[in-house]
C-alpha cells in the first residue's frame, strides 16, 4: 500500500516536473517567436518607410524638373523676343548708318567741289589780271604806232560805223525779224494743236495696287506666323515691308521698287488663296511669281514697242519698258505716257519735215530712266541716257532722254519736240491725279521758300516744279555767295517740303546794261 502510495507520489512528481519543463520550453519558444515577429514587423515598416521616402523624392524631382522646364521655356521665349527686338534695332541702326554715310560722302564731295571752284576762281582772277596787263600793253603799243590818242581813235571808229549803217537797212531787218517771229509762233501753235487734236488717248491710267485682300483676321495670324516667323521670312525673301494693322480685310505691301512690290503682292495673294504659309512655301511662291513677272515685263515691253511701231528695239530694253507699266508719276502711268509722247512727237516731227520714226523712238524711250532711278543715284534723264548709250542709240535719242527736262542743252531738233510732247502729255486734263489747287500751292510754296533768302530778287518754279530758278541782286551778292545760296535753298527744300523726285536749284546773277543808239 505504501509502495503504491510512493509510486503514485513519484508519478505525480514526475508529471509535475514534466509539465513544468514543457511550460518553460513553450514560453521560451513563444518569446523567440514574438521577437522574430517584432523584428519582421520592424523590418517591413523600415522598408515601407524607405519606399515612401524614395517615392516622395522621385515625385519631388519630377515636380522640380517640370517647374524648371516651364521656367526655361518662358526664359527662352523672352530671349527670343529680346533677340528679335535687338535684330530690328540693329537693322534700323544699320539703315541710319548707311544714310549718314551717304550724306557724309555727299557733303564731302560738295566741300571738295567748293574748294576746287575756289581754286579755279583764283586762277581765273590771276589770268584776268594778267590779260588786263597784256591788253593795256598792246593798247599803248597800238597808240604809239598809230600816233593817235584814245579819243581820236574812238572818233574815227564811230565815224566809220556811222557811215556803214543805213536807216533803211535797219528798218527792213527789224520788219522782217518781227514777221518771221510772228509766223514762227503761229506755225508752232498750229503744229502743236494739230498733234493734240489728232492723238486721242485715254485720260487716266490705273494706279499700281499695293494691298492684298484677307478673308478674315485668322488669316492675318497665319500670315504673321508663330512668333512672327512667316512675316519675317516673307519680308526677307521679297524685300518689302508688310503692314498689318486693325484695318479689316486688308494687308498693305510697301516698297519703293514698284516691280518688287508687285511681285510681293502676287506672292501674298497666292499664299492666302492656297492657305499653306510657311518659309519654304513662301520661297517657292516667290520664285514662281518672279518668273511670271519677268515674262510679264517682256510682254508689256513688246506691247509698247508694237503700239509705237518700233519692232527693232534691243531685247534688254524691252523689260525696262515693261517696268514702266508699274511706275506712276502723279497717278499717270509712265508707260502709257511714253507711248503718248511717242505719237505726239511723231506728229510734230512730220509737220516740221523731220524723221517721224526717229522722233517716235526718242519719245518712247525718253523716260526709260524711271525704270531704274530707285536703284541708282541721280535723276532719271541722265540714268536713262547712260542706259541707252550701252545699246548704241543715236545722238537724237540720247539727247532727248538726257535733255527733255532741260538738264543738258539740246543738240538736235528732236529734243525740243520731246520736251513739248512731254509737257502736253503731262498737262492735259485728266492725265495726272494731282489737283490744280494742290499743284499751284506747291509751286507757290517753292517760290516763297526761295524768295525768303536775303539777296534774292525773284524766284520762278519751272518744269512743273522740278526746277526753281532764283535771280539774286548782283550788287549785293557776288559770284562766291551764289553757290552758298543755292546750297542753302536746296537744304531748306529738303527739310520743309514734300515733293516727288528731285528739284533742281539754279541761281542766276547777272549785271545787264542796255543802251539805245538813235
Amino acid at each position: 500500500m505504501v509502495a503504491y502510495l510512493i509510486g503514485g507520489l513519484a508519478g505525480l512528481l514526475l508529471g509535475a516536473v514534466s509539465v513544468f519543463l514543457f511550460i518553460k520550453f513553450s514560453s521560451t519558444n513563444l518569446v523567440k517567436l514574438a521577437k522574430q515577429a517584432a523584428d519582421q514587423t520592424r523590418e517591413n515598416a523600415k522598408r515601407e518607410a524607405e519606399t515612401r521616402v524614395r517615392e516622395v523624392e522621385v515625385k519631388a524631382k519630377q515636380d522640380h524638373m517640370a517647374i524648371k522646364e516651364a521656367f526655361e521655356k518662358e526664359v527662352e521665349g523672352q530671349r527670343r523676343k529680346l533677340a528679335d527686338a535687338e535684330m530690328r534695332i540693329t537693322k534700323r541702326e544699320d539703315t541710319f548708318d548707311r544714310k549718314l554715310d551717304t550724306l557724309t560722302i555727299k557733303e564731302r564731295n560738295l566741300d571738295d567741289r567748293e574748294v576746287t571752284m575756289k581754286k579755279r576762281e583764283t586762277k581765273l582772277t590771276e589770268r584776268e589780271t594778267e590779260l588786263a596787263g597784256v591788253l593795256e600793253e598792246q593798247k599803248q603799243r597800238l597808240l604809239s604806232i598809230s600816233g593817235l590818242s584814245v579819243d581820236q581813235a574812238k572818233q574815227i571808229l564811230l565815224e566809220r560805223v556811222e557811215a556803214d549803217m543805213r536807216i533803211e537797212a535797219g528798218e527792213i531787218i527789224r520788219r522782217h525779224t518781227e514777221a518771221a517771229t510772228e509766223e514762227g509762233k503761229e506755225k508752232a501753235r498750229q503744229i502743236i494743236l494739230g498733234a493734240i487734236q489728232r492723238y486721242a488717248a485715254e485720260q487716266t491710267a490705273d494706279h499700281t495696287v499695293s494691298t492684298v485682300a484677307i478673308p478674315d483676321d485668322n488669316m492675318k495670324g497665319r500670315v504673321i506666323g508663330r512668333e512672327g516667323r512667316n512675316i519675317r521670312s516673307f519680308e526677307k525673301t521679297t524685300g518689302v515691308d508688310v503692314i498689318i494693322d486693325d484695318t479689316p480685310g486688308i494687308v498693305v505691301v510697301s516698297c519703293f521698287d514698284p516691280v518688287r512690290r508687285e511681285i510681293a503682292r502676287m506672292s501674298l495673294e497666292r499664299l492666302v488663296q492656297d492657305g499653306r504659309i510657311h518659309p519654304a512655301r513662301i520661297e517657292e511662291v516667290f520664285t514662281l511669281a518672279t518668273k511670271e513677272m519677268d515674262e510679264m515685263l517682256i510682254k508689256h515691253g513688246k506691247d509698247a514697242a508694237e503700239k509705237a511701231q518700233l519692232l527693232n528695239l534691243p531685247k534688254p530694253i524691252l523689260p525696262m519698258l515693261g517696268r514702266l507699266h508699274y511706275r506712276t508719276s502723279y497717278g499717270q502711268n509712265v508707260l502709257k505716257h511714253s507711248i503718248e509722247v511717242a505719237y505726239l512727237a511723231q506728229m510734230m516731227a512730220d509737220e516740221l519735215g523731220l524723221d517721224g520714226t526717229l522722233a517716235r523712238r526718242a519719245g518712247l524711250l525718253h523716260d526709260i530712266g524711271k525704270a531704274m532711278d530707285h536703284e541708282q543715284e541721280g535723276g532719271h534723264p541722265i540714268i536713262g541716257m547712260e542706259f541707252l548709250k550701252k545699246f548704241n542709240e543715236v545722238e537724237a535719242v540720247l539727247n532727248a532722254a538726257a535733255g527733255h527736262h532741260g538738264d543738258v542743252p539740246a543738240s538736235t531738233p528732236y529734243t525740243p519736240i520731246i520736251m513739248a510732247a512731254d509737257a502736253i502729255s503731262a498737262s492735259r486734263p485728266g492725265a495726272r491725279r494731282e489737283s490744280l489747287e494742290k499743284y499751284v500751292k506747291r509751286l507757290q510754296d517753292l517760290e516763297d521758300l526761295a524768295g525768303g533768302f536775303d539777296g534774292v530778287r525773284q524766284a520762278y518754279a519751272i518744269q512743273a516744279g522740278r526746277e526753281i530758278r532764283v535771280i539774286v541782286d548782283a550788287h549785293r551778292i557776288d559770284d562766291r555767295a551764289t553757290a552758298k545760296i543755292g546750297r542753302d535753298i536746296a537744304k531748306k527744300i529738303e527739310t520743309d517740303m514734300t515733293y516727288p523726285g528731285e528739284i533742281k536749284v539754279t541761281v542766276l546773277r547777272e549785271v545787264r546794261t542796255v543802251e539805245y543808239a538813235r
